[in-house]
């Protein structure tokens, strides 16, 4: 889709933000941009816990209690750390005097039942109630930036979660905690320009929460995006860039949603959540733009793929591209939510797990093998994950892989580029990650071979040029995120392995 241009509301020098009566706001370049080129960074107006969140602290997000003693604020007597987290100006200074003028204490024993172990109908409250407060503190931001904000208050009001919101959110501050100058309609707003736009940030420790960034939200979603985002875990500022080149006046592109997910699965969940039906070049194509991240196996002829006939249709036929079976969008959805739920519980598996994080992964795969076309999104989303864990993992060290298990995880990587490639070109983190994955067996390979005389000297160099090349555009995609990053860390780690790698090559 490309936008009717009209007046841009905000210019700067590297984008535009628009507006039409179709989308609303949108973003476009106002210069030609390169791939990596900053386009702006902006602080959050609101940081907070995610709408359905485990017992956490109200200041840093840490898993709450962190021992047997439940730490709570002097003041509030609400969940946090240590009195460096009571005192921090993001609980201090927004719910803690609000819950102490009329004596709301958090429910301990409530909080830590096992039915709210994962999520705590009493800390739905406080995102909201902070985006209020910000309201108030920051009027000028609130009614240029936040106010203006898509809230689908419309269609939201008919929606399950709205009554939910009404009651943990709307009632609780308005009859709970006195605070009767909001209206129904104003915190429901709030509820609903949370949902719609906040971002996903990791603290420092590695915990989540959300931030609210009116710039970056204005974005239209892509499910092939040509931006991304990287937060810093100090401040939460975020960066925004281009992983591609884009050119003046085209329309700049976020994604509102997991990119290897399949398309019934994404246009559900943007639904769902967002409260609009994607029809992107990928979700039209039945494809995926050839990757096949939908695709199924015909089990009834050696070659065929099954597709829908309609992507853009969740109740649409599915057709083999070879014989003639054909199935239902909803015989299609039920197998998707099956194997949806194995990956799932596949990927709570993780390092400190050791080698059972390898083999859960490798097993649902396995399994699954006979049904999914190879660049399937359920198969792309456990290769991500055992792309990590061969080399790091209990049992499966990088030292001791014999080569058939450095030709297996080759080939993962390998395939992991073919889909990310096109779903997510350019300067991504994905990408950065897999080719880094890539660089490590393929030196380990030629070093093997090399040792056993099954190549010369000439076809070592060629093996480990080719090695340096790929971690050389790692690390130059890696050097865009924070310093204090997983990310930036890794950076740094890439390129001393890169000088040495080079110094190397220049020494045979």
């Amino acid at each position: 889709m490309e936008p009717q241009n009209t007046p841009g509301i905000v210019s700067t020098s590297t984008y535009s933000i628009l507006h039409n009566d179709k989308i609303g706001r949108y973003m476009v370049a106002n210069k030609d941009l390169e791939p990596g080129e900053e386009i702006l960074s902006e602080t959050p107006f609101v940081v907070g816990p995610k709408a359905s969140t485990y017992p956490l602290c109200l200041s840093c997000y840490t898993s709450w209690p962190q021992g047997p003693e439940q730490s709570l604020c002097s003041r509030c007597s609400w969940p946090v750390c240590n009195e460096d987290c009571a005192n921090a100006a993001v609980h201090k200074d927004y719910e803690c005097p609000i819950f102490a003028a009329v004596g709301e204490k958090f429910n301990v024993s409530a909080a830590l039942e096992e039915a709210n172990v994962t999520s705590v109908p009493q800390l739905e409250c406080v995102t909201p109630l902070r985006l209020l407060l910000a309201a108030e503190k920051f009027p000028e931001r609130w009614e240029k930036e936040v106010k203006i904000m898509e809230a689908h208050n419309q269609k939201r009001c008919v929606k399950k979660q709205w009554k939910t919101d009404h009651v943990n959110i709307v009632a609780y501050l308005r009859d709970r905690l006195k605070l009767d100058r909001f209206s129904d309609e104003m915190i429901q707003t709030a509820c609903g320009i949370l949902e719609i736009n906040s971002h996903e940030i990791k603290t420092p420790m590695g915990f989540s929460a959300r931030a609210l960034y009116p710039t970056v939200a204005v974005m239209s979603h892509n499910c092939v995006s040509n931006t991304s985002h990287s937060v810093c875990t100090s401040d939460y500022k975020v960066v925004l860039r281009t992983t591609l080149k884009v050119p003046k006046g085209k329309e700049l592109f976020g994604s509102y949603t997991h990119s290897l997910l399949p398309t019934l699965m994404r246009r559900e969940n943007l639904l769902e959540g967002k409260h609009f039906s994607c029809a992107c070049a990928r979700c039209s194509d039945p494809t995926e733009l050839g990757t096949h991240m939908s695709s199924l196996k015909c089990n009834k002829c050696d070659n065929g793929v099954v597709l829908s006939l309609d992507s853009l249709d969740a109740e649409s036929s599915w057709k083999c591209t070879h014989c003639e079976f054909t199935t239902s969008g909803a015989a299609v959805k039920k197998v998707f939510d099956v194997i949806n739920t194995e990956v799932e519980a596949a990927e709570t598996y993780n390092s400190l797990d050791g080698g059972d994080a390898v083999h859960i992964r490798e097993n649902v795969m396995k399994k699954y093998h006979s049904v999914l076309h190879p660049r399937h999104a359920f198969l792309t989303i456990l290769r991500m994950s055992l792309s990590q864990l061969y080399g790091r993992v209990e049992e499966y060290n990088l030292d001791d892989l014999p080569d058939i298990v450095l030709e297996h995880k080759i080939d993962i990587c390998r395939l992991l580029l073919q889909v990310l490639d096109v779903i997510e070109p350019g300067y991504t983190r994905a990408r950065a990650l897999t080719l880094y994955e890539l660089h490590a067996p393929l030196l380990f390979i030629a070093k093997s071979q090399w040792n056993a005389g099954v190549i010369d000297e000439a076809a070592l160099k060629s093996k480990m040029t080719e090695a340096a090349s790929i971690l050389k555009e790692a690390v130059t995609i890696l050097n865009f995120e924070p310093s204090d990053t997983m990310e930036g860390q890794l950076a740094v780690v890439a390129k001393e392995s890169l000088t040495q790698l080079e110094e190397s090559i220049n020494n045979l």
